[in-house]
C-alpha cells in the first residue's frame, strides 16, 4: 500500500455499508427540504416540479454508474482527480483540485453549515442569522442605503461545526465512519418516515387533484424576473436549467466515495457499487419527498413557504405546530451527517494533489491517525472562511456549474482511456456505453450553456475562479522546477 514520507499509509476500514452511507450522507444536506419552493416558482406546476427532480436522479445516476469503471480501473485516494490526470493531463487535474478546494468541497460544506445553523436556530432563537454580533460599514448602496458586512450567531455556529468535524475526522477514519453510518441510517429513516406520515396523516385529495391541474402547463415558467406566457424550446431549456440549479446541488457530492478508494475494502468492487447503491437511494428519497410535498400541500404553498422551507410548511400540515421542531432536528441530523462525509473525503483529494507536487507540501503527510490531518485542517480553516459570506444561494450558483463541467470532462475520460489504454484491467464497464455516458455530456453541456448565459453572475464567477487556475498551476510549476 502507497505510504506517505513518514512511512504512514491509509487502512481499509470501510466497507460496501460504510462507502453507500458516505454517498447517501454526503448527497442528503438540506436541500430536499428547501429547494423545491425555488423549483416550484421556477416552473409554475407539479408536473414540471416532478419532472425537474426525475431528470435529475436520471442524470445524477448516469454519471455515478460511468464512474464505476473509473473507479474499478483506479482504486486509489484521490478519486476523481487521479482519473483526469490519467485521462488528460496534470493541468486538468490541477484545475479540478483548484476547484474543489476553492468552491467545490470548501463551498458546499460552508453551505451545508449555514444550512444547518439556519434550522438550529429553531430550536434555539439566538443562534438566528438575525442575531449579529458585530458588523462594520463597508459602502453605501445606489439608493443610498448603508451596506454593511456583518457576523452573526449562526455564521459562528457553522463554523464551530465545521472545526468540531475537522476534529473528530483526524482523529481516524474509524470513528468518522461509524458517525456517518449511524447519522445517515437515522436521517434515511426520518424521511421515509417523513414521507410516509405526509401521505397516510397530511395527504388531501382535493389538494392533489388541484395541483395536477394543468401539471404540464408551461405558461407560468419564470426565470428570475423574465417571465413569458409562450415559450419557445431554447427558453423551455433556460427555465429548466435555472430551476434545476437546487436539484443538481441537493444531488451532488456522490463522487467523495472515489476520493476515499485508498480506505476501502476491495475498492475495484466496491467504490462503483457505492456509486450505484447510494445515488439510488437518494434518488428514491428525493422523488417520494415532492410527491409528498404536492400530496399535502397546494401550489402556491410551495412556491410561498416562508424562506423556502417547504419541508417546514408540509410538517406543520401532518403534525401541527410541532412540525416545526421535528423538521429542524431532522435537517440538523442530515446536515451534520453530510458534512461529515464532505470533511472526509475532500482530504484525500488535497493529499494526492500534494503528491504530485501541486497541493502545499504538508498536505502530503498522514498523521499517526493515519488520516492527512493537515488537509483536513487547512480545508476546514477555507470552508469556516466562506460561512462568512452567508449566502447559501451564491453558493450554489457558483458550485453547480463547476462540478458539471469537470463531471463532463471525467466522463469524456472514459471515452479517452478506452482508447489511450484499451488493454488495461476493466474490472467494471460504464453502463450503457456509449449511449448513457455520451447523452450524459450532451445533457450536462446544454445545462452549463444556459446556466452561464441566465445566471453569468455567479456561474461566471465560478468559472472565473476555476480559470485563475491556470496561472498557478504554471507558477507552481515553475517553482518545483527551479
Amino acid at each position: 500500500m502507497e505510504k506517505d514520507t513518514q512511512g504512514h499509509s491509509f487502512k481499509r476500514e470501510l466497507g460496501l455499508l460504510d462507502g453507500t452511507m458516505l454517498v447517501v450522507g454526503s448527497m442528503i444536506g438540506s436541500g430536499i427540504f428547501i429547494v423545491s419552493a425555488d423549483i416550484a416558482r421556477q416552473v409554475g406546476s407539479a408536473g414540471w416540479l416532478i419532472l425537474i427532480w426525475v431528470a435529475t436522479a436520471l442524470i445524477t445516476m448516469t454519471a455515478a454508474v460511468s464512474y464505476g469503471e473509473l473507479s474499478a480501473m483506479f482504486p486509489k485516494a484521490g478519486g476523481q482527480y487521479v482519473y483526469l490526470k490519467e485521462a488528460y493531463n496534470k493541468l486538468i487535474a490541477f484545475l479540478y483540485g483548484w476547484s474543489l478546494f476553492g468552491v467545490i468541497q470548501t463551498g458546499t460544506i460552508a453551505a451545508v453549515g449555514v444550512a444547518f445553523s439556519k434550522f438550529t436556530a429553531y430550536l434555539y432563537e439566538p443562534f438566528s442569522e438575525n442575531n449579529i454580533l458585530w458588523q462594520i460599514q463597508t459602502g453605501v448602496s445606489d439608493k443610498g442605503i448603508p451596506e454593511h458586512f456583518s457576523i452573526s450567531a449562526a455564521q459562528l455556529v457553522s463554523i464551530i461545526t465545521i472545526v468540531l468535524l475537522t476534529y473528530l475526522n483526524s482523529r481516524g477514519v474509524k470513528n468518522s465512519k461509524i458517525l456517518q453510518t449511524i447519522l445517515t441510517i437515522v436521517k434515511i429513516l426520518s424521511l421515509f418516515g417523513l414521507i410516509v406520515f405526509g401521505f397516510t396523516l397530511g395527504a388531501k385529495a382535493e389538494v392533489w387533484n388541484a395541483n395536477w391541474t394543468n401539471a404540464w402547463s408551461t405558461r407560468s415558467f419564470s426565470l428570475e424576473t423574465l417571465q413569458w406566457t409562450n415559450i419557445s424550446g431554447t427558453l423551455l431549456l433556460s427555465g429548466i436549467s435555472a430551476a434545476m440549479v437546487g436539484s443538481l446541488f441537493s444531488s451532488d457530492a456522490w463522487a467523495g466515495v472515489t476520493f476515499i478508494a485508498g480506505e476501502i475494502k476491495r475498492p475495484e468492487r466496491n467504490v462503483g457499487l457505492s456509486l450505484f447503491l447510494g445515488t439510488l437511494i437518494v434518488s428514491i428519497i428525493y422523488i417520494l419527498a415532492n410527491v409528498m410535498y404536492i400530496a399535502v400541500l397546494p401550489l402556491d404553498e410551495i412556491t410561498t413557504a416562508k424562506s423556502d422551507r417547504v419541508a417546514v410548511v408540509a410538517a406543520q400540515h401532518i403534525f401541527g405546530q410541532a412540525g416545526t421542531i421535528i423538521i429542524a432536528v431532522m435537517i440538523m441530523i442530515s446536515t451534520f451527517a453530510c458534512n461529515n462525509g464532505l470533511i472526509m473525503a475532500g482530504a484525500r483529494v488535497y493529499y494526492t494533489m500534494a503528491k504530485d507536487g501541486l497541493f502545499f507540501k504538508n498536505a502530503a503527510k498522514l498523521n499517526g491517525n493515519d488520516v492527512p490531518g493537515w488537509a483536513l485542517w487547512v480545508q476546514g480553516i477555507w470552508a469556516s472562511a466562506l460561512c462568512l459570506t452567508g449566502k447559501y444561494g451564491d453558493l450554489l450558483d457558483f458550485v453547480v456549474i463547476i462540478v458539471l463541467i469537470f463531471y463532463i470532462l471525467t466522463i469524456y475520460g472514459i471515452f479517452i482511456l478506452r482508447k489511450k489504454m484499451p488493454d488495461a484491467e476493466r474490472p467494471y464497464k460504464a453502463f450503457g456505453y456509449p449511449v448513457l455516458p455520451f447523452l450524459y455530456i450532451i445533457v450536462a453541456s446544454a445545462l452549463c450553456i444556459a446556466l452561464l448565459i441566465y445566471k453569468t453572475n455567479t456561474c461566471g464567477w465560478g468559472v472565473l475562479i476555476m480559470l485563475l487556475g491556470i496561472p498557478v498551476y504554471y507558477m507552481t510549476r515553475a517553482k518545483e522546477e527551479a
